[in-house]
């Protein structure tokens, strides 16, 4: 297994497992069930993806000092970020973050990338949060009597722009425009090249 085991030398060896004499059986209550570790792996790799925002390296010098795995204590700060922004900004602030933080920052890079797919993906993103945004402040009233609204949010806000999904291509594309459309004048057609 490539997380550490939480057993000290001497509780493994009590466990039946003597890593003195070169023994590879581990009591089966230390090993980590394969989903799990296969979920610490994708986190692992995530981290190691972004190494700045998830100060990979500082996790990795308190993973050998405390021969805990860096994930466990990744997952542990993300937890308590995301409480200390809930008691503060409450559910509101959250869903926000969700909403703007992520796109704002792929629409960064999508305005220095080469190809226009993502230019158009990241507009199309935020047309749609718009006219979201808009619908939720003129039906707040209704909005307050949705029982975990703010959770439905964020999982809408999720699958606009998840590139699994691509809400807010289909959300634009099947409402939105047709919606508009009728309403803009005729652009010329842009010249191809």
């Amino acid at each position: 297994a490539k997380y550490p085991s939480t057993l000290s030398n001497q509780e493994t060896a009590a466990a039946g497992s003597n890593p003195s004499n070169g023994s590879n059986s581990t009591h089966p209550s230390t090993m980590p069930h394969p989903k799990l570790e296969e979920a610490l792996d994708k986190v692992d790799g995530f981290m190691a993806k972004y190494p700045t925002i998830t100060q990979y390296e500082r996790l990795q010098e308190l993973e050998d000092k405390t021969k805990q795995s860096k994930v466990y204590f990744f997952i542990a700060g993300c937890t308590l970020l995301t409480g200390i922004l809930y008691l503060t900004g409450g559910s509101k602030l959250l869903t926000d973050l969700v909403s703007f933080v992520y796109p704002a920052y792929m629409s960064f890079k999508a305005l220095d990338s080469a190809t226009d797919t993502d230019d158009k993906q990241w507009l199309t993103y935020w047309v749609v949060f718009s006219f979201v945004s808009i619908f939720e402040q003129c039906l707040f009233f209704l909005t307050t009597l949705i029982p975990f609204y703010s959770f439905i949010k964020v999982g809408f806000f999720l699958w606009l722009y998840h590139p699994s999904f691509l809400g807010a291509q289909v959300l634009y594309g099947q409402a939105i425009r047709p919606l508009v459309l009728p309403y803009l004048p005729q652009a010329p057609a842009k010249k191809v090249a």
